[in-house]
């Protein structure tokens, strides 16, 4: 669990060390050799840390502390079964101990296709983040748009300049 929260803080501090640079940068300034490679070896260390270090922490507290295996059938739900639901929810303390009930069976849904399904999902997050880090990054200085256009006494565009509209 340790492994995992730091290799979280670690990713976010880094986030915020790119966030602060990004935003002192004036726009359009040229890079140095040695600015480039200073930069480029920290986004790499990143994403490194980003996409392969959370994601293999997080499978190895999944198998190892949570005991997340192929043979645990059901959708573990660890501390949520404490409080008002621990009338409810009884030992193994799992949702769907026996599989989704259908007409036909049942669906089974084991622990290791929910850890998988949230590895998954911290690799579409990130995708999502980078994306959006990039568009971010291309928008930078950019002044919005203006559309003024003169507007006439009612409050609607003039289509055509006013010297030429009698």
């Amino acid at each position: 669990m340790a492994a995992f929260i730091a290799s979280l803080v670690v990713t976010f501090a880094m986030v915020g060390i790119l966030l602060a640079v990004a935003r002192r940068r004036p726009v359009g300034q040229p890079l140095s050799w040695g600015e480039a490679f200073v930069a480029a070896t920290f986004v790499f260390a990143l994403l490194f840390v980003a996409y392969g270090v959370v994601p293999h922490h997080f499978l190895a507290l999944a198998d190892n502390q949570f005991k997340w295996r192929d043979d645990k059938i059901g959708i573990p739900i660890g501390g949520l079964a404490i409080g008002p639901l621990r009338r409810i929810i009884k030992p193994p303390y799992l949702l769907f101990p026996k599989g989704v009930p259908l007409t036909n069976g049942h669906f089974i849904i084991t622990a290791q296709v929910l850890r998988d399904v949230i590895a998954g999902g911290i690799y579409a997050v990130l995708v999502g983040a980078q994306l959006y880090g990039w568009a971010w990054w291309q928008r930078r200085g950019k002044a919005p748009a203006t559309t003024d256009v003169e507007r006439s006494a009612y409050g609607r565009p003039l289509l055509r300049p006013a010297e030429e509209a009698t």
